[in-house]
């Protein structure tokens, strides 16, 4: 197993760290609220808002017995000037390599969410801002969710799909489906979904309409994830053709490529496809299949009550895991 240090997206690590942890996420689950006294001082930075990411991350680290400090910067911390060769003389007091070198000073790692620009395709699909963190950065750093990944999610997602198919997921049917939203959200968790599906030697669909592909990049990187586990990744614009005899529909919202270009154009077009909607009736179409989704989900919009209420949702369950994963990566990173 390679030792855990930045942690940026699982792609970049090797199959025995994604296994280890894997293994590590289910072991936390089945010996739940499990305590250990790792003495450690953990720094949580949010730039933008979080639920599941944030509560799991707090509660994993206090069952480790790791001290957790969340920063949420414009709210009780500085504003942050990212920019480099710049007069400071804006709102902005503090720049962001100051600020994390000095984080680095006083914890032994530092967990950082910080979304996508939807503005600049080439500093998304580059991670630009979060590898500025990572460059200025004297200790570990995990991606609470960037532009282009989700590592926590993934790590959750993968642990809780072992479990439905009792490990057995080579060749299980997987679609991920894009849904209507009134705004047009980041690619982190469909990306992520992606690779940890093909990753898991999965048959995976992404059912899209026209002008809302997934970055070329992940999915090259998802399809030689597929090609080596023995599983596929296709692409359908139908969305009844890609769910029938599925066993796994995992709903999520994202903005077209269109945004980078015309966020304008992108609106109009995502506006109507409001018919992208996960249903009961489509639910009865697949193979004795389950409803999965990240969470937040807009009812009766994403998704219609009777799906998130009905007995093959496991969005709680999903959500579950996201604690067991968080402690098995912080029990790996501060061990």
């Amino acid at each position: 197993m390679d030792k855990l240090q930045h942690l940026l997206t699982w792609a970049e690590r090797s199959n025995a760290d994604w296994e280890h942890h894997l293994h590590a996420t289910q072991s936390h689950r089945d010996t739940p609220g499990m305590r250990k006294n790792l003495s450690r001082c953990l720094g949580l930075v949010f730039f933008n808002p979080s639920l599941r990411t944030r509560t799991s991350m707090e509660v994993a680290a206090a069952h480790l017995g790791v001290h957790v400090t969340t920063i949420i910067p414009g709210s009780g911390a500085w504003q942050f000037e990212w920019r480099d060769g710049v007069v400071m003389d804006g709102k902005e007091p503090e720049h962001i390599r100051e600020a994390i070198g000095v984080l680095s000073r006083y914890y032994d790692a530092l967990g950082v969410r910080i979304f996508a620009s939807g503005s600049d395709l080439t500093m998304d699909r580059n991670e630009t801002l979060f590898r500025g963190i990572l460059a200025s950065a004297g200790v570990p750093v995990i991606n609470l969710e960037s532009a282009f990944y989700h590592p926590c999610q993934a790590l959750g997602d993968a642990a809780m799909l072992r479990e439905h198919f009792g490990g057995a997921t080579r060749g299980q049917k997987l679609v991920i489906a894009w849904c209507y939203h009134p705004k047009a959200l980041p690619l982190a968790v469909p990306h992520s979904a992606l690779l940890m599906a093909s990753r898991l030697g999965m048959d995976v669909t992404i059912a899209r309409p026209e002008g809302f592909d997934l970055d070329a990049s992940v999915m090259d990187r998802a399809g030689a994830f597929a090609e080596d586990n023995g599983g596929s990744v296709s692409i359908s614009a139908d969305l009844a053709a890609a769910v029938r005899g599925a066993s796994v529909l995992y709903a999520k919202a994202w903005g077209g490529m269109r945004r980078y270009a015309d966020a304008d154009g992108e609106a109009i077009v995502r506006e109507q496809h409001r018919q992208w909607r996960v249903t009961e009736e489509l639910m009865q179409t697949m193979n004795d299949g389950i409803f999965v989704h990240c969470l937040p989900a807009r009812r009766g919009v994403v998704v219609d009550d009777d799906v998130l209420d009905g007995h093959q949702a496991r969005h709680l369950l999903q959500a579950e895991y996201r604690l067991h994963a968080q402690k098995a990566i912080l029990d790996t990173l501060l061990s």
